[in-house]
Formats: structure tokens, sequence, C-alpha cells
């Protein structure tokens, strides 16, 4: 009866181990909460899971590359048929445009994509948009991007921020890139030497900010070694390019 009544518990609750008491009550039952279920455990991200479109998506993706030129029809195919798409539709036209890099249409998605029932604040989310705007220069929608995720309590761990970091400096926006960096030095997160080596290495041809952020670095980490490269490597890069324009 005792057996009976434990398996009961134990179906009915997966997240319980449960033990017999150590008092002198054979009924007795004591529990331990574990995090070990799979229920408990959070699921993957949909920003970071693999983007595949359905046949609807495809022919919403091709509809509003066709329709952006005419802003009244394409929001009028916003509102009957975006609205409609799955949840893993949506995200994979947003990704696909993003992959074009579409500024335009990746931002109006975006926007979408915020106002979904299903919607909640996500890291990948925005690291993607991102990543997509510092490669085109597209610094007004980068500010927007990150006052949205601001709001929202996004936080980026380090390695994330780092990467970030190098995208806008890859793209020729270090003032958005040291912007970001100093959300970095002012993260909760504990610094990490990896990503400071990722800003270094981007920073090589911006010796002024790199002298800075390596400060940081070897007050953060005192015992490891920076790499600089030799001091006439941007006089050569610089007597090259001039001898291509000649």
């Amino acid at each position: 009866m005792w057996r009976q009544g434990l398996n009961l518990v134990r179906r009915a609750s997966p997240r319980l181990i449960v033990l017999p008491h150590s008092s002198n009550s054979s009924f007795g039952i004591r529990q331990i909460i574990t995090g070990s279920s799979s229920s408990s455990s959070p699921s993957v991200s949909i920003w970071r899971r693999k983007k595949e479109m359905g046949k609807e998506g495809l022919m919403v993706a091709k509809e509003l590359k066709r329709l952006q030129s005419n802003p009244i029809r394409f929001e009028r195919f916003i509102k009957s048929h975006v609205s409609r798409l799955l949840k893993s539709d949506l995200v994979a036209v947003l990704a696909e445009f993003q992959r074009q890099d579409l500024v335009s249409l990746s931002m109006r998605l975006y926007e979408v994509v915020r106002k979904e029932i299903w919607y909640r604040p996500d890291m990948f989310f925005f690291r993607d948009m991102l990543f997509m705007l510092a490669r085109n220069k597209s610094v007004d929608e980068a500010k927007k991007v990150w006052d949205d995720l601001k709001k929202e309590g996004v936080l980026f761990d380090q390695h994330t921020f780092g990467d970030l970091v190098r995208a806008f400096l890859d793209g020729g926006l270090p003032s958005e890139a040291m912007h970001i960096y100093d959300e970095m030095r002012r993260s909760p997160d504990p610094p990490m030497s990896l990503p400071y080596r990722v800003i270094l290495k981007g920073l090589l041809t911006y010796p002024e900010l790199r002298e800075k952020v390596k400060d940081d670095f070897l007050e953060l980490f005192p015992d490891i070694v920076v790499y600089d490269p030799p001091e006439d490597l941007f006089d050569e890069e610089e007597w090259r390019k001039e001898s291509d324009d000649d």
C-alpha cells in the first residue's frame, strides 16, 4: 500500500525525489526538490534553432520584397498575411532578410516580432539584429535596437559583448563599437580575457582606442601578456595602399 502511494507521488511530480522519512512513522515522506527535470530545464532559444521556412513563409518573403516600394500595399500585406504566419516561419523570414542584409525589411519584421503574443526579450534576437546592422553601417537603426534592448532589460554575456564590439569595428563604426565596449565594462558579469583579445585584435587599425582597451585589459588581467604588432606595421600598410593608388 505504501509502495503504491509512493509510485503515485513519483508519477504526479517528476521533479521530486521521494524518500522514506527517518522518523518512526513508516508513512512519513521527505521530499527533496531538484532541478534536473526536463520540465524545469530552459528550452533552447528559438533564435538559436535552425531556421527553415515553410511554403507560406517563402511566399510571404517574396511578396514583402516585391511590395516594399509601395508602402500602402506593403502595410496591408503585413496585417493580412505576416501576422498570420506561424512563429517558426516568421523567425525564418526575419533570419533570411538578415542574411541578405535587407535592412529596411529586417527592421519592419523586427517590429512585427516584438508585437507578437509569444514574444519574449531574448539576447540572441537582439544580437543577430545588431550584427546585421553593423555589417551595413546602419547607425540609426542600431541605436534604436540598442535602446529597445535596454528598455526590455536584455543583458549580453561577455562573449557576445566582445563579438558585437568586433562586428562594429569591422563595419568601420568605432564610435558605436566603443559605446558597446563601455556597456560591457559596466556589465555585472565578471570580465573574461577572451572577449578583450577579440576586441584588441579588431582595434589594430585604431591605435589610440586600442591603447585604452589595452590599459583596461592589463588592469583586469595583469598576468596575461598582450601581443603588440610591430610599430611599422601600419606605416607599411599605408605605403602599400598609396602604391596601389598610384
